[in-house]
């Protein structure tokens, strides 16, 4: 199976050529994709450029016409992520290498967040030293600097280059390894820093009942990526302790993953035991960050870089509410475990985030807006407990034992 190199080659062919050459110096199969529009290709491409338009549905000799960059690079990235998805359903994707600027990074992205989890993907990069996530987003994508402009080679291109076809060479010969652990069915469990004691013992009551159990850190890109998991169909359970990216959603929060966040269990039929673990929050980068509107609110500084916002009880009302709706069509046995004292760690008595009403109006929009099919279990503890982490791992054991898909379960 061939690793594709994806470039424009009008203005990166030159380089693009010297990433495959090297490639195939390692021993790795390598074809050349030309993803430019306007220009004349300077290299002969193994897949030209006339394919990623068709399988963009796009007319690549009107877009040459309009000469709208814009315009390209939208259609281009639409067809190379179709083409490429395509071609690893087909068996015939090793790996994706990407080279270039704004607009060669968001082409070779594309393509790459439509490959699945274990595919190698590396993105050579201008913009691989700054804000990433809109490129990388919840895939496995490797981002790597630059350095100088993709213009010419040069001794420190070439050394960027070089590096770039080694780690690809690397992570594909690592990947023909034989792996050596015994697969374990995998449950998935989500963590904030505030519910690590929760997630701990959770996590070892499932791996002593024979799960391999995938933590996901949930700042948004977290939260994402386990659901795209779940969508590939790669889990037996889902343990969502920790819901705290919806409230970044509602609020207008840093670490919304989104508006699709708690809906794919549901939608797969894959047995799910949610809680409401740091819905008391919405964060926010340093104090000055945050937005004048939310003057007067009640703040905790959790650290230089990182400032914590109290939910109200409207919008804790208004969370439950949300919970509720996405977990009632859920296709798959699921639960809702509360835990009456409280949800985070300064979510407790003498906390900082300490309220009693924002805690009830959480449960009770939840109470009032559940399907009977859904499973309502409330506990007298706080989440941290060790007794309600056991209770939630505990359910967790029981519904994927009653799932459909049982079979996959130890």
């Amino acid at each position: 199976m061939p690793v594709y190199v994806l470039a424009t080659l009008d203005t990166k062919g030159a380089e693009a050529d010297y990433v495959r050459r090297v490639l195939q110096q390692q021993g790795v199969e390598t074809l050349l994709v030309d993803t430019s529009c306007l220009g004349r290709p300077v290299v002969e491409a193994d897949i030209p450029r006339e394919e990623i338009y068709q399988a963009a549905g796009a007319d690549l000799q009107q877009l040459q016409q309009q000469r709208d960059r814009g315009q390209a690079v939208a259609a281009a990235a639409q067809g190379a992520a179709a083409l490429l998805r395509r071609l690893w359903e087909q068996g015939q994707v090793q790996g994706v290498l990407g080279l270039g600027g704004s607009a060669g990074t968001t082409i070779g992205t594309a393509a790459m967040r439509a490959l699945p989890l274990g595919v190698p993907k590396l993105m050579v990069s201008t913009l691989a030293s700054g804000q990433v996530r809109q490129y990388v987003g919840d895939k496995d994508i490797l981002m790597l600097n630059a350095v100088v402009d993709i213009a010419g080679l040069n001794r420190i291109s070439r050394t960027v280059l070089r590096e770039a076809a080694g780690a690809m060479a690397g992570m594909v010969h690592a990947l023909q390894q034989p792996e050596e652990a015994e697969d374990k069915p995998l449950v998935a469990a989500t963590m904030f820093g505030v519910t690590t004691p929760c997630v701990e013992r959770a996590r070892q009551v499932l791996e002593q009942a024979g799960y391999e159990v995938l933590v996901f850190h949930a700042t948004g890109t977290g939260g994402q990526a386990m659901e795209s998991l779940v969508r590939e169909g790669l889990l037996a359970g889902v343990l969502d302790i920790t819901t705290t990216e919806l409230a970044d959603e509602l609020v207008g929060g840093v670490l919304s993953a989104g508006p699709e966040r708690l809906t794919a269990a549901a939608a797969c039929g894959v047995p799910q035991v949610v809680s409401v673990g740091a819905t008391d929050m919405v964060n926010f980068h340093a104090p000055e960050t945050v937005p004048e509107k939310f003057q007067g609110r009640r703040f905790y500084r959790h650290n230089p870089t990182v400032t914590l916002m109290r939910t109200t009880p409207e919008e804790n009302a208004a969370l439950g509410r949300q919970i509720a709706q996405k977990l009632s069509a859920a296709r798959a046995p699921a639960a809702v475990m509360l835990p009456l004292r409280g949800v985070s760690a300064i979510d407790a008595s003498g906390q900082p985030f300490d309220w009693p009403e924002a805690r009830q109006a959480l449960f009770q929009a939840i109470r009032e807006n559940l399907s009977s099919q859904v499973e309502l279990v409330e506990l007298d503890a706080h989440i941290n407990d060790p007794a309600f982490a056991e209770a939630a791992a505990g359910k967790l054991l029981e519904l994927m034992r009653r799932s459909p898909a049982a079979d996959r379960n130890p």
